[in-house]
């Protein structure tokens, strides 16, 4: 699990919430530690803010979908979004949407759910192969 977000209490929540269900957490402060940090954690599910300094987590979704190692990934957006910014994360190849505030259990829910489907798709290969359809969170 790679969570992706400048705030470091957001940071902390998300983190301590999927901990304590068995989940294995990384975390970065923007999409730019995000993209440094991907290819080393290889992680089963990203979480990432939208608004952030230096990447932002649509620009970051995008990069990740383009790399053929880390297309496959399950990207969930946690973040206050406008409709604006759920139409471009769509775009950008985003699997799955959770607005802040949230409840610490549809976080895991969403997570477990990405996960179970990232092991099922990810021999698919190239860059946002097999993610034509969006959760809604």
């Amino acid at each position: 699990m790679l969570v992706v977000d400048d705030n470091k209490v957001i940071r902390q929540l998300i983190r301590v919430n999927l901990e304590l269900e068995g989940f294995e957490v990384v975390t970065a402060g923007d999409g730019v530690e995000c993209l440094d940090l991907v290819h080393r954690v290889r992680p089963d599910v990203i979480t990432l803010d939208v608004v952030m300094p230096r990447l932002d987590g649509l620009q970051t979704a995008t990069r990740l979908r383009s790399d053929p190692r880390t297309g496959h990934v399950p990207l969930a957006i946690v973040s206050a979004c406008t409709p604006y910014e759920v139409d471009h994360g769509v775009a950008a190849g985003v699997d799955a949407f959770l607005a802040k505030p949230f409840e610490p259990g549809e976080l895991v829910m969403l997570v477990r759910r990405l996960a179970e489907r990232g092991r099922a798709t990810a021999p698919v290969t190239g860059p946002g192969a097999g993610r034509a359809e969006s959760a809604a969170g």
